[in-house]
């Protein structure tokens, strides 16, 4: 059973975030899944992904698995991260979310940051704009343009609660929806644009 009990994990001002990469999904629209789509940089999604929360200042990055777990495995075989598998990922994102956030539910940090694995234009810039809020308490997320995005920055005051009612797609939305949450603009870094069927970009770095 997962420990969510307020842990004292800082020290003076110093803040830890733990990234979480949600790559569970079959990608249907794309074809196969988004982890494993090669970008324009020749890396797969889920490697890139993984690496840009390291680069923000995430301290540690747990990737959630899913569909075709055994190749998303094998590329992240070399990368520093934890690997969680959602056994129930075919049920929705929220399956993912709550997977993601009992793995690291006795990790000493205070707050979680969310990132999907299809959102390529999304750098180590945003990540550290988001990285800079982390508190126990804080709830904060990308905003590009109506409406917000991810990243989603979670505070382990809220993690147990958010992981209780994950249910199929909608994550960790009707919680956001009931609380206050910074929207942080990141409009000047990234579109913050979820790719969901292949680019002529995609394609020719595939080949």
């Amino acid at each position: 059973m997962p420990i969510w009990g307020t842990h004292e994990c800082h020290t003076d001002t110093m803040t830890t975030t733990i990234g979480i990469l949600l790559a569970a999904g079959a990608g249907r629209r794309m074809g196969g899944p988004k982890a494993l789509v090669i970008g324009e940089d020749g890396l797969a999604w889920v490697v890139s992904g993984a690496r840009t929360l390291a680069a923000g200042g995430c301290v540690e990055t747990v990737v959630v698995v899913g569909a075709d777990e055994s190749a998303v495995r094998q590329l992240l075989t070399e990368e520093p991260v934890t690997i969680v598998s959602a056994g129930d990922w075919e049920s929705g994102m929220g399956a993912s979310l709550r997977a993601g956030l009992r793995a690291v539910a006795d990790r000493r940090a205070d707050s979680a940051l969310v990132h999907l694995v299809d959102l390529p234009d999304v750098g180590p810039e945003v990540i550290r704009r988001l990285v800079a809020r982390a508190s126990p308490d804080v709830l904060a997320r990308a905003r590009y343009g109506p409406p917000a995005g991810h990243p989603v920055l979670l505070g382990r005051e809220h993690w147990a609660a958010i992981a209780d009612e994950c249910t199929g797609d909608s994550g960790a939305r009707a919680y956001l929806a009931r609380h206050e949450v910074d929207e942080v603009d990141c409009s000047d870094l990234a579109t913050g644009a979820d790719v969901d069927r292949r680019t002529p970009a995609t394609a020719k770095a595939e080949r």
